[in-house]
């Protein structure tokens, strides 16, 4: 953004002064660095003007907390109160016309001021926001909860793990603790809710470790329910998904027991 003043040069106006540092808060505001025709305050005052109001709707949308733009502001704010000894100096000469000018630039000063204090408080608010509490620890959670299960503690054991299926559902444990809340379950004997959590180690997390021990238990769950059939094409697939599985090994073992036996 360029900035510009003017200085009486015979019968017109002249640019004097060059560019300005400026900033994401400066928009434009060209400081009048001596006016005394009257055919030169109008226009400098409406630049005035629009580039204070731009500043102060970007102060009140914006949490501005760069210390370069409240620098700025505040050199804005000294350059102004020089301008204001500069009309001073000049309202013998000029009559009228710079007494008006006069007050409007005190009006400015005044917007500038209230610019300067929304910034502080922008600033003040956002030191005194409350940092976002931290999460728990995924390990931790995690060690406490198989501690809980071990323990008998199952309430306590399947808030835990359903909490870390819940907040870390993409780490490498994340379907053990899925399969920590079915067992938590199972030792309760809620066996339909068991069933559910086991299937959902299949479902969400298909190449976890987990999943052969997940298809065990809900074969056992199934038998629990009096679901034989169910039960039996479980162990099925667990076989032919897992064959190397120590789980699998123990399917092959019951399918062989519920195989009805040869006539004589």
């Amino acid at each position: 953004m360029i900035w510009r003043s003017f200085v009486p040069a015979g019968g017109g106006c002249r640019p004097s002064a060059g560019p300005l540092a400026g900033g994401a808060l400066a928009a434009g505001l060209p400081l009048v660095l001596t006016l005394s025709l009257a055919g030169c305050v109008a226009p400098q005052l409406a630049l005035i003007q629009s580039g204070l109001d731009s500043l102060r709707t970007q102060v009140d949308t914006l949490q501005v907390r760069d210390s370069v733009s409240y620098r700025l502001l505040g050199d804005l704010r000294r350059e102004m109160s020089e301008q204001r000894d500069i009309l001073l100096s000049t309202r013998a000469s000029s009559g009228s016309t710079t007494q008006e000018l006069f007050e409007q630039m005190g009006r400015l000063e005044g917007k500038l001021d209230e610019a300067m204090g929304r910034f502080n408080q922008v600033q003040q608010r956002a030191a005194q926001a409350p940092a976002a509490p931290a999460g728990p620890d995924p390990n931790q959670l995690y060690e406490q909860a198989a501690q809980d299960l071990t323990q008998g503690r199952y309430p306590l054991a399947l808030q835990g793990f359903r909490e870390y299926a819940l907040r870390f559902p993409a780490t490498d444990l994340a379907d053990n603790a899925q399969y920590g809340v079915g067992e938590c379950l199972f030792a309760q004997a809620y066996f339909d809710s068991a069933a559910v959590e086991y299937e959902r180690i299949v479902r969400l997390h298909p190449q976890g470790d987990r999943v052969p021990a997940g298809l065990w238990k809900l074969a056992l769950c199934r038998e629990k329910l009096g679901q034989a059939a169910q039960a039996r094409k479980v162990l099925d697939d667990l076989v032919k998904g897992f064959p190397l599985s120590g789980e699998a090994q123990l399917a092959r073992d019951r399918l062989a027991k519920q195989k009805p036996k040869p006539k004589r």
